[in-house]
């Protein structure tokens, strides 16, 4: 198992055990839909016949289940239109909005049960001893949903999002302009520029060059990097973003060569990629901290 996304928080003293953790991610517990609901999520064991709360090495690995029924909005404007149209036949004329807003979640209601329901596992990552908590999203919002639903269980959760001295933005300007990449890590070769004045306007890099005076011009030009490729060490190759997330994360050869000889795949495999994997962004998170000048003072 192998996170390909890091929505990263900074977390306090949780003043909990992995069993502590686990017995209360046991009070919600992940169920299907019922025929009349349209959302569920709970907490399921990270591996399958495991516990709630996967501990190794001092790392703890949890997972929320989330399932929705997926219920097109054609299909409920179509059905609410032509029973629109029915109720203008009878009464004589076009139903107001509030009538046509109470069509649409009838028909909403009867649609339900016979919606396909789709569901999707988010695991999170955290180190009590280092402070972090990451979630495997590509966005903020479905991190959002992991945060949410923690703090439905727990009585308290010391969290924040991470915050540096330097923004992402400046110092990957930095970088591209003076043509370096801070130590350890050196620069790939994706990169996406928006700018300041038409965020509609935008240039892409993909499996490009990065060197020249392309990339210095756009800058001069008012565009700030919004993305770019980088490689930590020649073992993580990643892309952060703007927003202090990293994006499309790989872990290289060198990592899968390693986590090939621990065996054949299964449960004991998963826990050794668990560790493998936490040993790396245990080493790769301060460096980028660093590189982004520290953690903001609060």
């Amino acid at each position: 198992m192998w996170f390909k996304n890091l929505q990263l928080y900074r977390l306090g003293d949780l003043k909990l055990s992995a069993d502590e953790l686990a017995g209360r991610l046991s009070r919600r517990p992940f169920q299907s839909c019922g025929s009349q609901d349209i959302a569920s999520r709970g907490f399921v064991p990270p591996m399958r016949g495991g516990a709630t709360v996967l501990a190794s090495n001092q790392q703890w690995l949890i997972a929320l289940r989330s399932e929705q029924k997926i219920i097109p909005a054609s299909v409920v404007n179509q059905i609410a239109a032509d029973r629109a149209e029915d109720i203008e036949a009878q009464q004589g004329f076009k139903p107001n909005r509030k009538q046509v807003k109470e069509i649409k979640e009838a028909v909403m209601q009867e649609l339900l049960p016979r919606a396909f329901p789709r569901r999707r596992k988010t695991f999170a990552w955290i180190d009590p001893v280092a402070g972090w908590l990451v979630v495997d999203a590509a966005s903020a919002a479905k991190a959002d949903e992991v945060i949410e639903t923690l703090r439905e269980v727990l009585d308290e959760l010391p969290l924040r999002l991470l915050d540096t001295e330097i923004s992402p933005s400046s110092a990957m300007a930095d970088w591209l302009a003076g043509d370096y990449a801070p130590d350890g890590f050196s620069i790939d070769r994706d990169c996406e520029l928006h700018s300041c004045e038409d965020s509609s306007t935008s240039v892409r890099y993909a499996h490009h060059t990065l060197d020249g005076d392309e990339i210095p011009n756009h800058l001069a030009a008012g565009k700030v990097p919004t993305r770019l490729g980088m490689t930590f060490n020649d073992r993580i190759s990643f892309v952060l973003t703007d927003r202090l997330e990293v994006k499309r994360l790989a872990f290289l050869d060198v990592i899968q060569e390693e986590a090939e000889k621990s065996g054949p795949e299964g449960e004991e495999h998963f826990e050794v990629d668990f560790v493998l994997m936490t040993a790396e962004l245990a080493r790769f998170l301060p460096r980028l901290v660093a590189a982004l000048g520290g953690e903001r003072s609060e």
